[in-house]
């Protein structure tokens, strides 16, 4: 059976720019980023891996990413002034480039701050459009975006999956996949859900309420 959802995973997206690897994927990874992120960034400190390193200028990756910061679609027509829409707005853009042969060869960091708050995120665009995120906040996780995905920063404490489940039970959402890694016994903790339908607002709004939920952030399905 085939594993492909729809005709973008066959013929990839509509986008604006050159490659779906360079760009579209680039701009989705800028958009998952500033969706997590929750508000409008001041600074984003880009750094790019392998081949994203090497050709960044030249396929328009850079344009893309912050396109994708700025919360543009891959189909946008504003996505080849992004750097410049960017300045103008006020978000300030750094970009880096670094070594690292573990990482795929078209990653890239994103680190996003906006008074005291700060973000990152580590991605790669793996063909086709298609990305997948590997680090939130240096938890390692698995997300590709192909469903509606929550995001959950919360307190490693008893009982806290559980009723975050046992609300998404309630609300008929089918669980696709679900990741919770913590950094100790009893510290800081992520939960990573992907469900068959985007949660509603009001889903949302009862796992924000647990006592030991910090936030709750949605990405969108491709």
């Amino acid at each position: 059976m085939s594993s492909y959802r729809h005709s973008f995973d066959i013929i990839g997206p509509v986008m604006i720019g050159p490659s779906s690897s360079h760009t579209a994927g680039a701009a989705r990874i800028g958009r998952i980023a500033r969706s997590l992120f929750g508000v409008e960034p001041e600074r984003a400190t880009i750094t790019l891996y392998g081949s994203f390193a090497k050709t960044y200028r030249g396929h328009g990756t850079d344009v893309a990413l912050v396109a994708g910061v700025l919360e543009f679609s891959t189909d946008d027509t504003r996505i080849p002034k992004a750097l410049h829409i960017a300045k103008e707005s006020g978000l300030e853009v750094i970009f880096k480039t670094a070594a690292n042969t573990d990482y795929h060869p078209n990653t890239v960091r994103i680190h996003l701050t906006a008074g005291e708050r700060s973000f990152e995120l580590l991605g790669c665009s793996i063909g086709g459009g298609a990305v997948e995120i590997n680090e939130i906040n240096q938890f390692k996780v698995r997300v590709t975006a192909q469903y509606p995905t929550l995001v959950i920063p919360h307190g490693d404490r008893y009982g806290v999956v559980a009723a975050v489940t046992a609300i998404l039970s309630r609300y008929c959402l089918n669980i696709s996949m679900m990741e919770v890694s913590r950094r100790g016994r009893g510290s800081d903790a992520l939960m990573v859900i992907a469900t068959d339908e985007q949660p509603s607002a009001d889903a949302i709004a009862e796992i924000e309420a647990l006592e030991a939920v910090k936030s709750v952030a949605s990405i969108n399905a491709s």
